[in-house]
């Protein structure tokens, strides 16, 4: 785990699986329909359980698909964290179509829904760094940009962004520190 500690909250670096988050919400980077499928959405409904499932069956019979950029909150379920904060990052295609738009909404809407619901601990993967294809190093600065200006404005209080693999942290943890000057806390696994 990396730190930094700024006035108005906390940004994590952590290398593991998102949904053993004890934060009080895991933002998932879902597809429109909810539906659960590979990756980091994937993983989180096998670990939601079921119920995770039907609670975004009822949310696209009420509103339907989740547009990119959006967010929905369920419940939680079976995870640690109380709550799931689902959001539709983009895919890319070649920066042209909106992506950058799109990506910082998926984080800034994420964090209002937070704020909204008193959530000050929350829980990001890395948006649209899979199987959506964004660029790493664009999506590193968009995201780190996103969370910091959310700590700024007091939308929450810690942002922790959970890394898939060593190699994935380690590039993450450099994007940081080239943003932010070096971390408060030694380099932990």
């Amino acid at each position: 785990m990396t730190k930094w500690t700024f006035a108005d909250g906390q940004l994590l670096l952590r290398e593991g699986d998102i949904t053993r988050s004890d934060a009080d919400a895991v933002v998932n980077a879902a597809n429109s329909g909810l539906l659960g499928g590979g990756g980091v959405d994937g993983a989180i409904h096998r670990a939601a359980g079921p119920k995770l499932l039907d609670a975004c069956h009822d949310i696209i019979l009420r509103s339907g698909a989740l547009p990119p950029g959006q967010a929905v909150l369920t419940p939680g379920f079976n995870l640690s964290a109380r709550h799931v904060i689902h959001t539709v990052g983009p895919i890319w295609r070649g920066g042209g179509f909106g992506e950058e738009t799109t990506l910082r909404s998926a984080y800034a809407s994420s964090l209002r829904l937070a704020h909204e619901r008193g959530l000050g601990r929350i829980a990001f993967p890395a948006i649209s760094c899979g199987a959506y294809g964004y660029p790493l190093e664009q999506a590193a600065q968009i995201a780190l940009d996103e969370l910091r200006r959310g700590l700024a404005t007091g939308l929450v209080r810690e942002a922790t962004i959970w890394l898939h693999g060593r190699e994935a942290y380690d590039f993450w943890r450099g994007q940081a520190q080239a943003l932010f000057g070096p971390p408060n806390t030694a380099d932990q696994p």
